[in-house]
């Protein structure tokens, strides 16, 4: 990160905008980089905020107070974050997450995330992958959500396992109690779409519209099965076809049975019960070919502690 740089524009700077002549002087920003430190002030011209069109003239004064760069995008290894290791080999290394840890960071320089506990253990699987902020990793959970995520330990591992997810050829299979009493079994077909007022919601949609101008529609294919009825409750087996984002919790909310204490969604718990403090949601198996062998490889994570706590609480009932 550039901190508390100033520097005088040069007669070649005369009559380019700010945000250039930020850049020819700071060549290791990203122009993301430069516009987000010119708007939030962090970049000064002659002592005053300004706009990143503004033109410059020879002799004007630029103060760079904090500007990241893009080696700054790289995970910061954590070595004192805990790490879950269901198995490794030479080519993958299988990790039991953590509720309340997100996989990978978001911006430059953030921290606790499942990507800095594994950059601290094997440093080398911060060269691999196209994105420097999610090194190695080949998929994604929810930070609420625990279980299971794949990483890969070779370049050649991780192009096969991120086109195997691609393609759809994954089995992942989820734990999830919801509020209510689902059928049997089902399979749920929708579109999904990131809200527009909040990118942090997905939208569904039973069918897709005939007109539509939002966010990208994505299809999402659910289908799940009863494992347990409860008191108000029941335990399912999901299984996803399709990767969208919250795709488990959206739909089984549109259908009138949300996931137990989804925040989001609807399954909200009253303050306190169970002292349940995520929603119940479990990564619990993944299948898929092991791109060393060739062979079909299962992994298990057992439910968390709260979980099982929570499933305790309703069999005395």
């Amino acid at each position: 990160m550039i901190r508390d740089l100033t520097f005088t524009a040069t007669a070649e700077d005369a009559g380019l905008r700010l945000d250039r002549v930020v850049a020819r002087h700071c060549p290791g920003a990203s122009r993301t980089f430069i516009l987000d430190a010119i708007a939030s002030g962090d970049i000064l011209l002659n002592d005053r905020r300004a706009l990143k069109g503004i033109k410059i003239r020879g002799g004007d004064r630029v103060f760079v107070r904090a500007l990241f760069e893009e080696v700054d995008k790289r995970v910061r290894p954590e070595p004192d974050l805990p790490l879950q290791v269901i198995y490794q080999d030479e080519a993958l290394i299988v990790l039991d997450k953590p509720a309340g840890m997100p996989v990978h960071p978001l911006g430059p320089g953030e921290t606790g995330t499942l990507a800095n506990a594994l950059i601290a253990r094997e440093p080398a699987l911060a060269d691999i992958g196209d994105d420097p902020r999610f090194p190695s990793l080949v998929h994604r959970l929810d930070n609420e959500t625990s279980g299971l995520v794949v990483a890969a330990r070779t370049a050649s591992a991780y192009a096969f396992l991120r086109q195997a997810f691609h393609d759809h050829q994954v089995e992942k299979e989820y734990r999830a109690l919801v509020r209510g009493s689902p059928p049997d079994e089902g399979r749920l077909q929708h579109y999904l779409a990131h809200e527009p007022a909040n990118r942090g919601r997905m939208r569904v949609f039973r069918e897709r519209p005939a007109t539509y101008a939002g966010p990208r529609l994505m299809q999402a294919v659910t289908e799940f099965k009863v494992l347990e009825r409860l008191p108000g409750f029941t335990l399912l087996s999901v299984r996803i076809p399709t990767g969208v984002t919250h795709q488990i919790r959206a739909q089984l909310a549109a259908v009138g049975v949300p996931v137990v204490a989804d925040r989001i969604y609807g399954g909200t718990l009253a303050d306190g019960e169970w002292g349940l403090t995520r929603h119940f949601l479990h990564a619990a198996t993944i299948a898929f070919t092991h791109p060393a062998s060739g062979k079909t490889v299962r992994f298990e994570a057992p439910l968390a502690a709260e979980l099982l706590a929570v499933l305790a609480e309703l069999r005395k009932r």
